[in-house]
């Protein structure tokens, strides 16, 4: 009980796939003219769909009844179920990388606002990824999971890179631990615990690994701030 409060303390202390296409690049399937719109709606409605319940056992069939269209529109945009769950997770990627972009932007320089902020848009993120989802990547789609580690990398490195530094120019980010050694270790845990296997067999969730694994990162690198200070 005791760790719990400190684990909550350490963040409450802030104002509150399938083809070889990198998730990074435009989906590799062309919409017809004028299909922008039907492929956006078609996209979100499976990224609902899939992070919800999974895809194992959901058919083209379920997914147009599910989105009210015949699935001769369905295969217009996409030609098969493996097609839209790629487009679905880069969809979700950059959603991510764009809302990081936007909280970052809104919280200035203010660096508790900003890692406030950061967290609430991960923590947001996370939570949207349901546990079938999570088992029915293990079992389906190993070489998506692949991509998406590839893009997220990229993205902590970006985004939690330049708010360590950012947070060593006001004085709260500790200097004795060289920069890139600390991004390391953070991508080595996220890595390592944040995937379909290890997930399962720690029975956790995405939301879960990524508090935990931030919890511990934030405790080391992070300077308290004295008491009393003016």
């Amino acid at each position: 009980m005791l760790h719990n409060r400190r684990k909550r303390k350490i963040l409450s202390q802030f104002p509150k796939v399938m083809s070889p296409h990198p998730l990074s690049a435009a989906p590799p399937t062309r919409p017809p003219a004028g299909g922008d719109t039907a492929r956006r709606r078609i996209v979100a409605g499976a990224r609902r769909y899939f992070f919800s319940h999974g895809f194992r056992g959901v058919t083209m069939d379920d997914l147009a009844a599910e989105l009210g269209m015949s699935k001769k529109t369905l295969y217009a945009h996409f030609p098969s179920k493996m097609a839209l769950l790629q487009a679905v997770m880069c969809d979700k990627m950059n959603a991510v990388e764009a809302d990081l972009e936007r909280v970052t932007t809104e919280s200035g320089a203010d660096f508790p606002a900003r890692l406030q902020a950061m967290l609430a848009c991960m923590r947001g993120h996370t939570e949207e990824i349901s546990e079938p989802y999570v088992r029915d990547v293990r079992r389906e789609a190993p070489e998506l999971f692949a991509q998406v580690q590839e893009r997220r990398r990229a993205i902590i490195q970006r985004f939690f890179g330049k708010l360590i530094r950012d947070g060593r120019k006001v004085g709260r980010i500790r200097k004795d631990i060289p920069e890139n050694m600390m991004i390391e270790v953070l991508l080595g845990a996220v890595d390592s615990v944040v995937n379909p296997a290890k997930m399962g067999e720690l029975c956790s969730t995405p939301k879960e690994a990524f508090y935990q694994i931030i919890t511990i990162f934030l405790e080391g690198v992070m300077i308290k701030e004295r008491k009393g200070k003016s």
